[in-house]
């Protein structure tokens, strides 16, 4: 009894088309063919078809399987890799839904972590100040988060401060002088609530100098001149009181 391609394919399961990949990626011997040139296909054809298959349907690659080798044979070691990989997979899925939940719950914003979304969807900030925040929230640890969160639950509304969010770029002197000197009032205040604000690099995954440097890329793409000069003038005031 021999089948055609058409016909092993159906009592496989599978399509033409993966029938022939597999036969291109050698995964699947050539059949010897009839007079007429059709493939004629056999049982040990059907039965190794039916093995792919069902590795493919379990997940693994079909590299994978032709490292198996064609011997029928159970391949544990390959089948417990594969079940880790698959419990890893099926974790991270689990936390993502949960994700999913306070994102749709809470609307959250999407471009933040879930320990700042549900808090910063809830408080009024400047475009510049909210992409800040998400450039830090890729640079600083756990507990700096933390501390982010905290301020923005209890002190956000007292820390804004509309003549720096709307300062012109050719601000003079004595404006720039006074929103420093008014901001860095505001500083020390949330400094003396959140201790936590005066070391936010102090668990950066990738360091402190590479959580500060970029900071400062960012702090020159979001800000104007004027604002970039009075938060220069602002770290003075705080840093020599």
């Amino acid at each position: 009894m021999a089948w055609s391609t058409r016909e092993i394919a159906e009592l496989a399961g599978t399509s033409l088309r993966a029938v022939r990949h597999y036969h291109e990626v050698g995964l699947l011997d050539e059949p010897e063919r009839r007079a007429n040139g059709y493939k004629q296909y056999g049982v040990a054809h059907l039965v190794r078809l039916l093995r792919i298959k069902r590795l493919v349907d379990l997940g693994f690659s079909l590299s994978q399987i032709a490292a198996m080798g064609d011997a029928d044979t159970h391949p544990e070691e390959a089948l417990r890799a594969l079940d880790a990989e698959l419990a890893a997979t099926i974790e991270r899925l689990q936390r993502a839904r949960v994700e999913l939940g306070l994102l749709l719950n809470q609307s959250a914003p999407t471009d933040l972590p879930p320990e700042l979304g549900p808090v910063a969807g809830d408080v009024e900030m400047t475009e510049a100040d909210r992409n800040f925040l998400v450039v830090m929230s890729r640079v600083v640890g756990p507990r700096a988060l933390e501390t982010y969160a905290e301020m923005l639950r209890t002190t956000a509304e007292e820390a804004t401060l509309p003549e720096f969010d709307h300062m012109a770029p050719d601000a003079d002197e004595a404006t720039r002088q006074s929103v420093a000197e008014t901001l860095a009032e505001l500083t020390r205040g949330l400094y003396e609530k959140h201790p936590g604000l005066r070391d936010l690099d102090a668990d950066a995954p990738g360091g402190a100098r590479h959580a500060w440097q970029t900071a400062g890329k960012a702090l020159v793409d979001l800000y104007n001149p004027a604002q970039l000069d009075v938060l220069t003038r602002v770290h003075h005031l705080v840093r020599g009181a």
